[in-house]
């Protein structure tokens, strides 16, 4: 009988201790997810990864964004593309409306700007001080080394800024003029393509599109390259300016533009593309265009205006 008692406690003790490690093997790991039938949200350490929330999936960035209520973009400040409104402290102008509109959509409601100067917004960007780069960037092959490119937001060329008294009107007039261009633009590269070619007798460098304006009022240069929205829209706003647009000057070259991001941000990228496609299909980013002065021409449709990267 005592033999039969001590096989039967040792058989008590061996049940319970399987059935304690039954119990802890029900534990859940640290880090590990439970499928228990309801939405979970997961989130992946790694930029770029998608966040799963309630069945909507959505970037890293595009989360932080959301939570933060706001994205911080550089520009150069230059109205009417990219600018503070001085009188409303506000940001706008074509590419900030356009802007403005796509974060709504993609559910972030503020824009904070940071001017930078033109020729180191690619720098800010990499340097991580802000989220995107909005300022009329033209998509080009040297840009595309630095930083991811969303899909084009519009189409437009340079023009030629001269005294309103000028006699100047073409390219060929310029063979023994000084002419002026900005630091870090795509018109700073015609002009020196010029310069190389012998088509201008000297070019000057400013550091802003100010400066540049100011330098053609001035006679500090015969005349300069730039934006043709930006020149446009200077001439309407300051009539201090006795300045005109070149009449018979043909654009050397038009570019299309677009905003920029950083390698790792690939998936908001995506998002963002996705949403100005649908403003070109709904008429929206046209509307934009158009209340600055642009027409179809500057359109560019959702196939034709793929980034290829």
């Amino acid at each position: 009988m005592k033999k039969h008692s001590r096989l039967f406690a040792i058989l008590v003790v061996f049940v319970m201790l399987a059935a304690g490690c039954g119990s802890k093997g029900t534990e859940t790991e640290p880090g590990t997810e439970t499928n228990s039938g309801a939405n979970t949200a997961v989130t992946e350490d790694t930029s770029g990864e998608t966040n799963e929330t309630g069945g909507e999936e959505v970037s890293d960035t595009l989360k932080k964004l959301r939570e933060q209520g706001y994205i911080t973009i550089a520009s150069s400040n230059d109205a009417p593309l990219s600018y503070i409104d001085v009188e409303t402290n506000e940001y706008t102008g074509v590419d900030g409306e356009i802007f403005k509109d796509l974060m709504k959509r993609l559910g972030v409601p503020e824009v904070r700007m940071k001017t930078v100067a033109f020729e180191n917004l690619l720098i800010e960007l990499n340097n991580k001080s802000v989220d995107m780069v909005v300022d009329a960037m033209y998509i080009k092959p040297e840009r595309q080394e630095i930083a991811l490119f969303t899909n084009v937001w519009y189409s437009e060329g340079d023009c030629l800024l001269v005294k309103s008294d000028s006699d100047i009107k073409i390219l060929a007039d310029l063979k023994d003029k000084t002419v002026g261009a900005q630091k870090g633009t795509a018109f700073l590269e015609i002009a020196q393509s010029w310069e190389s070619e012998g088509s201008i007798k000297e070019l000057t460098i400013m550091s802003s599109q100010s400066e540049l304006m100011l330098a053609v009022n001035t006679g500090k240069v015969d005349a300069c390259v730039t934006d043709s929205i930006i020149a446009g829209y200077t001439l309407t706003q300051d009539s201090s300016l006795d300045l005109k647009l070149a009449e018979d000057y043909v654009s050397d070259s038009s570019g299309n533009i677009g905003a920029a991001l950083r390698f790792e941000d690939t998936d908001f990228c995506a998002e963002v593309n996705a949403v100005l496609d649908e403003m070109k299909e709904d008429g929206s980013l046209m509307k934009y265009l158009e209340q600055y002065g642009m027409d179809d021409k500057a359109f560019v449709g959702v196939e034709e205006g793929k980034t290829v990267q």
